[in-house]
């Protein structure tokens, strides 16, 4: 009879630590999400919310928490609006939480970055392009001496226009996905 309780107890300490062991996301858990609307770091703001959803079953040791489509939620957590000729735009953004069994489980992971295209290549050009038709107009207008100031109005007008044009948003298209990491086991309750 004692031998029996023992068991049983044994086996219900078993089954606590197995079903505690799979109610947990641990730290370092990848969790790759399909983002639901577009981002830019032109219109965006600190603390603004996003929806998602999950690309790939949630899967802690062996047992799938949450299929492949479950909602989950994040928030924008840094944005650096683009400067007119250089310092493209940035964005980060981080998952709080994720739908498993029909409740929302607060989670907190890694940032997802995205940073603008470079300035350089857009604005050299610009400004050069300004610069030789300036060259070349002040050159036939008045020789050597209507090149060079023709080439200094041209820059003056090509770097005009690419601060005019110049902004490099970063930009997070809707339906793009992206994945991140858990940095704290999470409980699903």
């Amino acid at each position: 009879m004692f031998r029996k309780s023992l068991k049983t107890v044994a086996l219900m300490a078993a089954l606590s630590v197995a079903a505690m062991a799979s109610t947990t996301i641990p730290t370092g858990t990848k969790i790759t999400v399909r983002i639901g609307s577009q981002l830019n770091s032109g219109t965006a703001k600190s603390g603004q919310k996003f929806d998602a959803n999950l690309t790939h079953d949630l899967v802690v040791n062996g047992k799938t928490l949450a299929k492949s489509g479950a909602p989950a939620k994040g928030k924008v957590t840094y944005v650096k609006s683009s400067g007119r000729l250089h310092d493209p735009g940035e964005l980060s953004l981080r998952l709080t939480s994720v739908e498993i069994n029909g409740k929302m489980t607060a989670i907190s992971t890694s940032a997802f970055r995205a940073k603008g295209k470079s300035h350089t290549k857009s604005n050299v050009t610009k400004i050069g392009g300004g610069a030789a038709a300036g060259a070349l107009i002040g050159g036939l207008a008045g020789g050597g001496k209507g090149a060079l100031i023709g080439t200094a109005a041209g820059a003056g007008a090509g770097t005009g226009v690419a601060a005019a044009t110049g902004k490099e948003e970063a930009v997070i298209h809707a339906e793009t996905a992206f994945t991140v990491s858990t940095t704290q086991t999470a409980t699903v309750k």
